[in-house]
């Protein structure tokens, strides 16, 4: 497997427009206690990437976020919501630690959100770093998307 890449704060903008969450799919959370006050979550998701070309569809991935040093996180299942359907996709820096949110949280496209708007969302974890990689054959994620 290779290594993941850590996402620095000036980099969350970029990374957002790499990859399309809206539509894609939450296929896994992974909570990891390490020690009495060490977690690490880890979210496998299948998005689509950005479109580079007009003339082709974007391609889907297998895109694994891993946010370690988690301060706090939730996790709920209504029965209303969509269960893996991602409805919205926000990352953000706040305070020292990465908030990551894959549920509506009704913003305003553009709109920033802010602490309190990822902890009123229904799947969402906060920690100091976060990390990023792409699945690819053979890893322990999978095989890669089918062109």
């Amino acid at each position: 497997m290779s290594e993941m890449t850590r996402l620095q704060p000036h980099e969350v903008a970029k990374f957002l427009r790499a990859y399309r969450f809206i539509g894609g799919r939450l296929r896994a959370v992974k909570v990891v206690h390490k020690g009495a006050r060490v977690v690490t979550v880890e979210f496998h998701t299948r998005v689509r990437e950005a479109i580079t070309d007009l003339g082709k569809d974007p391609r889907h991935v297998r895109l694994r976020l891993r946010l370690n040093g988690v301060e706090e996180f939730r996790f709920q299942m209504r029965p209303s919501q969509p269960k893996s359907k991602i409805t919205d996709a926000r990352i953000g820096y706040h305070n020292g630690l990465f908030y990551v949110t894959l549920d509506s949280i009704g913003l305003e496209p553009g709109e920033t959100a802010q602490v309190f708007d990822f902890r009123a969302s229904e799947v969402f974890a906060a920690g100091r770093e976060l990390f990023w990689e792409v699945a690819t054959k053979g890893s322990a994620e999978g095989d890669a998307p089918k062109p």
